[in-house]
C-alpha cells in the first residue's frame, strides 16, 4: 500500500487526539501496527506501556488541552506541532513524529516539548 499523506496525517492526530483525551486504548487498537516503538524517555517501550502513560496523565490531569496547530507528511511520516495547555495555566510547544507502516498503521514515535516563555527576546510566536 503506497503511503497515503491525507490520511496519515489525519490518522496521527486522530491517534494524539483520542490518546490525549482519556482514550489511548482505543488509539492503539484503532491506529497502531502490530509493533509499537517508543523513543520518548518517559514511556516505555510497546503498546502497554503508552496505555499506561496515557491512562495515567488523564487521571491527574482531567483538565489538559490540545490544538493541532500544523501536520507535515513526507513518505512513511507525520511531524504534528501542537500547543498543550495544562492546569494552571502552562502552556507547551510540543512536536511529535510518527512513521508509519505500509498498512498506514502508526510504529514508531519520537517527539520534544517545551514550555512556552513569558518572554521572547525576538517577539515571534512558537506557531
Amino acid at each position: 500500500m503506497e503511503n497515503n499523506l491525507q490520511l496519515n496525517k489525519d490518522n496521527a492526530i486522530a491517534f494524539y487526539r483520542t490518546a490525549y483525551s482519556g482514550d489511548p486504548a482505543k488509539a492503539i487498537e484503532k491506529y497502531v501496527g502490530p509493533e509499537y516503538i517508543q523513543h520518548n524517555p518517559l514511556v516505555g517501550d510497546g503498546k502497554q506501556p503508552f496505555i499506561d502513560y496515557f491512562d495515567e496523565m488523564a487521571r491527574d490531569y482531567p483538565d489538559k488541552e490540545i490544538e493541532f496547530v500544523r501536520a507535515v507528511a513526507e513518505g512513511d511520516l507525520v511531524a504534528l506541532h501542537t500547543h498543550q495547555t495544562w492546569p494552571g495555566h502552562e502552556h507547551y510547544v510540543t512536536m511529535d513524529f510518527f512513521r508509519f507502516d505500509e498498512n498506514g498503521k502508526i510504529i514508531e514515535h519520537w517527539d520534544s516539548i517545551q514550555e512556552i516563555p513569558g518572554e521572547s527576546k525576538h517577539g515571534n510566536t512558537m506557531y
